[in-house]
């Protein structure tokens, strides 16, 4: 089921908050956006949500979500996301929520659809261009998904269906 990005933004926000006891500063929240984004087309084989990321210098960075942040969420009425999304976020959040920030922009750097979208660009410049669908899923393919709750990869179960439904 293809979410609104919103939805996602706002559960990562909540999952992160009802874990860590802390707000979730808007650079952890993108990149956490990214990171789940990423998972679902390594885990499904397909978008969780449709919108667009872009390589901004600390990161990839969805303008829409960082129009809508605050410290206390998102500043528009969400909804909740099925089941299997937000399995694939709590572990998203369960990995990476612990990281700080800056290491967390440091981590999507190594990104292939970030550095394609910063092609020609100095470090210095705060970018723009979208990073392309494609280059996520090239991204998507390095990653061996983990399942905190189960305390192993999803390649070693023996059906990943069964995990996520």
């Amino acid at each position: 089921m293809m979410e609104r990005v919103y939805d996602v933004a706002q559960y990562i926000f909540d999952e992160y908050k009802r874990i860590s006891g802390h707000s979730i500063d808007e650079m952890k929240l993108q990149k956490l956006l990214y990171f789940s984004q990423r998972e679902a087309l390594a885990i499904l084989g397909e978008p969780m949500f449709k919108a667009e990321f872009e390589g901004w210098r600390y990161g990839p960075v969805c303008r829409a979500v960082r129009a809508v942040y605050t410290s206390n969420g998102l500043n528009i009425e969400c909804h909740n996301v099925a089941f299997d999304n937000a399995y694939i976020i709590r572990n998203v959040v369960a990995e990476y929520g612990v990281i700080e920030s800056l290491e967390l922009s440091n981590i999507s750097h190594e990104e292939i659809s970030w550095k394609n979208s910063r092609y020609g660009m100095s470090d210095d410049d705060n970018g723009s261009i979208p990073l392309k669908l494609s280059d996520i899923k090239k991204d998507a393919e390095k990653v061996k998904p983990y399942d905190h709750l189960w305390d192993m990869y999803y390649d070693e179960f023996d059906d990943v269906e069964c995990i996520i439904q």
